[in-house]
């Protein structure tokens, strides 16, 4: 039932995955550490973090979370629900819209597309802080790097940097 449910949930996120398999995080972590509380939050923030840190593409995080619901079968029933569903879609859609790439009608879906992206990141960024922030000084620094990374050319790796001192001098 665990795989079954696992693969339903996973093939809905993947459907309105706009802007990656990051951008649905928000959704994910509803089902797994909410709804059915499979995952807790610090693992949740965790699995996120490693598989980011980990090369290779950036939906290995799906894996992660199937296998700590479902051992190895939670893996690969998790990663092809993710990546089968929307890679379908996308192969469809552009074959379709190819064809129409300066239609009028384009440029609007174009155009729609941005801002719902960008609210889902937005939501992904909060969902993961919510998980991994559990002092004043990581919360102040996520502030902080949301603040510089919008207002400021700035790189915010450098704050990311400081996060990691932080992290290793113990106070976080």
């Amino acid at each position: 039932m665990i795989l079954l449910e696992l693969a339903w949930r996973f093939a809905l996120v993947s459907a309105m995955a706009f802007g990656g398999a990051t951008a649905v995080i928000p959704e994910m972590h509803r089902f797994l550490v909410e709804q059915h509380h499979w995952i807790d939050d610090t693992t949740f923030a965790a699995l996120f973090a490693i598989s980011q840190a980990s090369p290779g593409p950036n939906v290995l995080f799906v894996a992660l979370f199937g296998w700590q619901v479902a051992g190895m079968a939670g893996a690969v029933v998790s990663t092809l629900a993710m990546c089968g569903p929307s890679s379908v879609l996308a192969l469809a859609f552009e074959h379709y819209t190819g064809a129409h790439r300066d239609a009028r009608w384009m440029t609007i879906i174009r155009r729609a597309l941005a801002p719902v992206t960008i609210g889902l990141l937005m939501a992904t960024g909060a969902t993961l802080a919510q998980g991994a922030d559990h002092s004043v000084a990581t919360l102040a620094l996520t502030i902080a790097t949301v603040a510089v990374a919008l207002r400021t050319s700035f790189n915010p790796l450098w704050l990311i940097a400081a996060g990691a001192v932080i992290g290793v001098l113990g106070y976080a």
